[in-house]
């Protein structure tokens, strides 16, 4: 079993930035992938960024040169920082987390990001 706890996220106004974290406890050594979905209402959850435990980092193009992920593995912490942002940015923020045992994935609670004037 792996846990995922984020912590980070809120209001902005466009053009700020965000931090969030997600730090992973339990089974740490079935961990293959950190990364962050984001869903707006009525929208389908959608990949933002993912790191590989030997750092190798994956983005959509909406968020490239914007966002940044980076991960401390002896915190078992991955890090998304936000800049630039945008309103179409807005959502919930959750941490997803790639294993190589079953369920071979896991979710955290999300956290809301709002980016608004």
């Amino acid at each position: 079993q792996v846990q995922l706890v984020e912590s980070g996220g809120g209001s902005v106004q466009p053009g700020g930035s965000l931090r969030l974290s997600c730090t992973a406890s339990g089974s740490i050594s079935d961990l293959i992938a950190l990364g962050w979905y984001r869903q707006a209402p009525g929208t389908r959850r959608e990949l933002v960024a993912s790191i590989t435990h030997q750092g190798s980092t994956n983005y959509p193009h909406s968020v490239v040169g914007r966002f940044t992920i980076t991960s401390d593995n002896a915190k078992n912490t991955a890090y998304l920082q936000m800049n630039n942002l945008k309103p179409e940015d807005t959502g919930t923020y959750t941490c997803h987390a790639d294993t190589t045992s079953a369920p071979y994935e896991y979710w955290g609670q999300g956290t809301q990001v709002t980016v608004s004037t």
